[in-house]
């Protein structure tokens, strides 16, 4: 079978780790599979226990993909009060480590949405932690190819056309004190590092949202720490506590040092 090397990221804020060789395949048996993940976990976790159970968080996500760069996803979380983080990992992508979402005082962590891309047949698993430190893993296995390496088909030029524009729509006043739900769509191609430019035959840099924090006035509604995996132009599903007051912030930064900043206006906000 055929090497695939995992480059995964992470670090207290989102930091690469060292590259660790695996196996990976269409064909790879349950105790391949098995072996790897634990593999992952030590090097993300390190010796902190991971227990399995598939009724903390579901995942929602194809068999089969239509478009392995561009995979939806969604983490339904069962104790959302009691929830602290999430972290989504692609088992055999060239970055598992795809997302940690890091949640404050103002989120309401019922469900999150996003799109990613996947490389191989591969499980995905996500992590919740708990407020008492406790991390709780389900798992899910998905089925697509190439993911990382799609082009986008059109020029690098193109796809960076609007970088770090923002849109982001609601649904819901917040009335009642009701979550509102959010989505969020951030103009970014996402460059994986692996994509072949189409007219120059070289491979495009990486780059990447990697950090991408959302307030509500001044209350944390969640960090993400990002990496390829995660698909061009993202757009991520949550919701928010219409609790405090003023708008909704989201700060953006790759992995290039760019820098965006945009603010939208809560249904049920007071400006």
């Amino acid at each position: 079978m055929k090497r695939l090397l995992l480059a995964l990221s992470l670090t207290l804020s989102s930091a690469a780790l060292a590259p660790v060789p695996v196996l990976a395949g269409a064909t790879d048996s349950d105790e391949e599979r098995t072996a790897r993940w634990n593999e992952i976990k030590k090097t993300i976790f390190n010796d902190r226990t991971v227990e399995a159970n598939d009724s903390a968080v579901k995942i929602d996500a194809p068999a089969r993909a239509l478009d392995a760069s561009l995979v939806p996803v969604g983490l339904t979380l069962a104790d959302k009060d009691n929830v602290k983080g999430l972290y989504f990992i692609i088992d055999d992508n060239p970055s598992p480590y795809a997302a940690h979402f890091t949640f404050g005082p103002a989120a309401d962590p019922a469900e999150i949405k996003l799109r990613v891309r996947v490389n191989n047949y591969t499980n995905v698993h996500a992590v919740v932690e708990t407020k008492d430190g406790k991390l709780i893993e389900s798992a899910k296995f998905v089925k697509a190819s190439g993911g990382c390496s799609a082009p986008m088909g059109m020029s690098d030029e193109e796809a960076m056309k609007g970088m770090g524009d923002m849109r982001m729509k609601f649904s819901g006043d917040g009335q009642g004190g009701k979550p509102v739900e959010a989505t969020l769509m951030v103009r970014h191609p996402n460059f994986s590092g692996m994509q072949m430019n189409q007219v120059t035959r070289d491979y495009t840099p990486a780059r990447y949202i990697e950090k991408l924090d959302v307030m509500h006035g001044d209350q944390l509604v969640f960090q993400l720490a990002g990496d390829i995996s995660i698909a061009s132009n993202p757009v991520i599903n949550f919701g928010i506590k219409p609790d405090g007051k003023g708008p909704v912030k989201v700060m953006a930064s790759d992995n290039q040092g760019g820098r965006w900043e945009h603010s939208f206006a809560l249904p049920s906000a007071s400006n």
